[in-house]
């Protein structure tokens, strides 16, 4: 395999595989809570707890420095927010208000916006040049 088409096809792959992890966190953490909580008040809440978000959020956490670490902040930040507006879209499309939509964006939004702070705060503090990967 020639030494150009190695980069692009690692970046492609870590895209891939952090998708992949990024909807199954969203699985384990929230996929399987479905229903809402009813209160006395009659208002309802949920379906999440914040410990759930707070879980995924963690959970992601370690994926996401390790490759941004290796210097694969495509991967990190693409393929997180591909992951995780993909299993929002799957978990939400059932909302008959169309409405799921909106926070399907904000998922994307936010998980973008988060992987990349992320990202480019330990994609540089590991000090290594662009040229040197």
């Amino acid at each position: 395999m020639r030494q150009g088409l190695v980069k692009p096809l690692s970046q492609l792959s870590s895209i891939l595989v952090l998708a992949g992890v990024a909807a199954a966190v969203w699985a384990a953490w929230l996929g399987w809570d479905q229903h809402r909580d009813e209160h006395a008040d009659g208002t309802t809440t949920g379906p999440y707890e914040a410990w759930q978000v707070v879980g995924l959020v963690l959970t992601l956490l370690l994926p996401v420095c390790w490759a941004a670490f290796r210097h694969h902040v495509a991967g990190a930040v693409l393929g997180t927010t591909l992951g995780l507006s993909a299993a929002a879209y799957y978990d939400w499309s059932d909302d008959s208000s169309g409405l799921f939509v909106v926070g399907v964006g904000l998922v994307m939004m936010g998980s973008l916006a988060a992987t990349g702070v992320v990202s480019a705060v330990i994609a540089s503090a590991t000090g290594r040049s662009a040229a040197g990967r």
